[in-house]
């Protein structure tokens, strides 16, 4: 709900495409500057006091962004309060990937990741729904009212998780240690190649970022068509997420990747190009349901493929890459937007998405053999062992 309030209330208040790349920015860059950091704590402290941490940074950056939308304060405290939402996230973010495989047994995890799927995009789901009809009845200082009580609900819902004990660095606090988890990720072809896949087509496909332009100028549908616009690519991904889980498992993982990646560069073509309300939306459910595959595939490589005791410091490296990803995407799509139009910035992201799927299948060829999900493990010590610094 707040993602679609402030991409909302901004876009309204300055009517120009930059400063909706301008939100990315602030998002993004505390997580470029903290990830590290912060995966090296998740590492070497308590997860779940991390995510608490976080939970309370979000809580109060909610109700800034309430403050200063009911004051009809200057905007750039909205950026002020979207930093510090960043901020938060970046503590957290680490913490929250790695704590999973503390809660779910490694045999089930590549199911169980479907299923936490499909539990993420309903909450994707309703929120923009919700946000939009907020949006539209009490205006957007409800919507940060209410997301900020939805980060207390959950600080109080973690204080009964009780996960299994973590795995924890004992490495010698230094540079070597922190980006260590980089170093794991360069020697591992499948986790990187998957993260890189994920990162370049959501960097470049960057439709959802313009979707307040989309709703106000070309298709003209207002804050509630919005809502449902800002909606469908979760709800694609829940439809998507609940065939996966009741599915087989995956064979043939990587080729499934590849392709699924493939499919969403069309379907932003498609969302580019059309002018047809419905067309749209079909475009957008499309582009959601082959996001989740990609999630899902990477999600379970990345944990099952890394030992505990580095997972934080590998979660802060997806962070950074795929994290950051969706805000960096923002801001390129905002600021070619302004230069070359919008139809023309979400097309041409399409294009460079299918070209990096051809670029990935040729440069990693372990990711074409990538098979079954629940087969995979972390390598034996040997290559698990930090690099000499």
């Amino acid at each position: 709900m707040r993602t679609v309030a402030v991409g909302w209330e901004v876009y309204q208040r300055t009517q120009t495409p930059l400063s909706l790349g301008l939100i990315g920015l602030v998002l993004a860059a505390p997580v470029l500057l903290l990830a590290l950091p912060a995966g090296a704590a998740a590492d070497r402290y308590p997860r779940k006091v991390l995510i608490l941490i976080s939970q309370v940074g979000l809580a109060l950056s909610g109700l800034g962004l309430a403050w200063v939308s009911w004051t009809d304060g200057p905007i750039g405290l909205t950026y002020a309060f979207l930093l510090g939402t960043g901020i938060a996230r970046a503590v957290g973010w680490p913490a929250s990937q790695a704590i999973v495989t503390g809660l779910v047994p490694a045999p089930l995890f590549a199911n169980a990741a479907m299923w936490r799927s499909v539990a993420f995009q309903l909450a994707a789901t309703l929120g923009p729904l919700a946000g939009g009809a907020l949006l539209a009845i009490h205006g957007a200082s409800t919507v940060y009212l209410l997301d900020a009580a939805s980060s207390l609900v959950l600080f109080g819902c973690l204080l009964f998780v009780r996960p299994a004990p973590q795995a924890r660095s004992t490495e010698t606090r230094s540079w070597a240690s922190l980006i260590e988890g980089a170093r794991y990720v360069r020697r591992q072809p499948v986790i990187l190649s998957t993260i890189t896949l994920d990162m370049v087509a959501v960097l470049f496909g960057g439709a959802v970022a313009l979707l307040p332009v989309y709703a106000t100028d070309v298709l003209g549908v207002g804050a509630v068509g919005f809502g449902w616009m800002r909606a469908m690519p979760s709800l694609g991904a829940i439809v998507m997420g609940l065939a996966l889980a009741l599915a087989p498992p995956m064979r043939r993982a990587g080729r499934v990747l590849l392709v699924t990646v493939a499919a969403f560069g069309v379907a932003t073509i498609v969302f580019g190009v059309s002018t047809s309300y419905p067309l749209s939306l079909v475009a957008l459910f499309c582009l959601g349901a082959a996001d989740n595959v990609s999630v899902v595939i990477r999600s379970t490589v990345l944990q099952l493929l890394t030992p505990d005791a580095m997972r934080g410091r590998v979660a802060a490296v997806n962070a950074v890459f795929i994290g950051t990803s969706n805000e960096i995407g923002e801001l390129e799509s905002g600021l070619v937007a302004s230069v070359i139009g919008s139809v023309a910035t979400v097309v041409v992201g399409g294009v460079l998405t299918l070209a990096t799927v051809g670029a990935a299948a040729a440069i990693w060829p372990a990711l074409r053999r990538l098979g079954n999900l629940e087969e995979l493990e972390p390598p034996d010590d040997a290559s698990a062992r930090p690099a000499p610094a």
